[in-house]
């Protein structure tokens, strides 16, 4: 809603909209999938381009987007103003190379730099990507909703579409679980396997806690090493594209770099990862059972978020800080492995899709009108 007379966002007729996809640089993937999950969708009926905070920029270009790159304040040493003021220019350089249609933003605090470039530049749609299930706590946003044409919110298991209006004249949008890939994107058992080079035969457990950028996950993921192995699983460990720290492996251990990590899940017996919102949604949409470990840093509740998981799926929730927890979690999930299978529940996952969408009718709208 920011700047809402038209820009320079006008091309020839019968040209693809264009979409630009601003990522912000979290603790893990999620914004930067939730743009790829959009910009997919999109494929064919739009033109996505990405301006990235994420480091991972070579995974949007071979996924076949064109990608700009900007360090994130959390690893600038400028000052918030003069970061800010540095964002706003290249933002707004962005803006006038690429003439979006629209401009999506992934994050949960629109930064100033961002708003000013779309505020001088004159974004002919302004959408908002803001993940909810925040805990009690967290600090409000100083951002209005009304500034947006779409709010979009990408919901926690269980959501369904619905609609509401802002007092701007925009939408806000709840969608169920963004996942990056659709259903048959996904690898059964066999070939995952063959395609990561592991024997079709044993037992294997994927660690997945997270790059260890805002936790140290070392001393939980080797004490749970420890405890599949004694059970007899060779255990893989998932290194993050974004990852600044490796964990020091044992020997013995596998480590894994594939992107994503979502189409070969079904390869593992069990998982073991953090409850964030990409791995939870992967998790239900894959059906592999899990042993959740919460990171309580954050500002998501990822234990409520681990909760729901279990309500659907075999699945462990702990927060694993000591020996006696460790043991009872493994204990208690290999003991799912044994049960007979339940019926599972069905859970909509097609949020990417419904968002999508809204994308399109904003743009159409403001087509529309100008």
């Amino acid at each position: 809603m920011i700047g809402s007379t038209p820009g320079h966002g006008a091309h020839a007729d019968g040209a693809l909209p264009r979409i630009l996809f601003f990522n912000v640089n979290g603790s893990g993937m999620g914004h930067l999938n939730r743009c790829l999950a959009y910009a997919r969708r999109l494929r064919g009926r739009a033109r996505p381009f990405f301006f990235s905070l994420a480091s991972a920029i070579e995974i949007i270009q071979e996924m076949g987007f064109e990608a700009d790159y900007f360090v994130s304040h959390y690893w600038s040493e400028s000052s918030t103003f003069a970061w800010n003021s540095e964002l706003a220019i290249r933002f707004g350089l962005m803006l006038e190379r690429v003439r979006p249609d629209a401009v999506v933003f992934d994050g949960t605090w629109p930064f100033k730099g961002f708003l000013t470039a779309c505020e001088t530049y004159g974004s002919p749609a302004l959408v908002w990507s803001n993940r909810g299930l925040l805990k009690s706590d967290t600090k409000a946003v100083p951002v209005d909703e009304a500034e947006f044409d779409l709010v979009i919110q990408p919901g926690e298991l269980g959501a369904a579409e619905a609609r509401s209006n802002l007092e701007g004249g925009g939408t806000r949008l709840t969608v169920p679980p963004v996942c990056l890939l659709e259903d048959d994107e996904l690898m059964d058992r066999a070939a995952a396997r063959q395609a990561l080079g592991l024997p079709q035969d044993g037992r294997f457990v994927l660690f997945s806690l997270g790059p260890g950028n805002l936790k140290d996950v070392a001393g939980i993921g080797h004490g749970l090493i420890d405890a599949f192995e004694a059970a007899g699983f060779q255990v893989v460990w998932a290194r993050a594209p974004i990852s600044v720290r490796d964990v020091e492996l044992p020997a013995g251990v596998l480590p894994l770099s594939v992107y994503p990590l979502a189409r070969y899940l079904r390869a593992f017996d069990v998982f073991v990862g953090a409850a964030g919102y990409n791995t939870c949604c992967e998790l239900v949409q894959s059906r592999v059972p899990a042993l959740l470990v919460p990171n309580a840093q954050l500002v998501d509740d990822q234990v409520r978020r681990a909760r729901m998981v279990a309500d659907v799926m075999p699945a462990v929730v702990s927060a694993c800080e000591s020996g006696q927890e460790r043991k009872a979690a493994v204990d208690a999930l290999l003991g799912m492995l044994c049960d007979e299978p339940a019926q599972q529940a069905v859970v909509p996952m097609n949020g990417a899709s419904l968002a999508a969408e809204a994308i399109m009718a904003v743009v159409a709208d403001r087509r529309r009108a100008h």
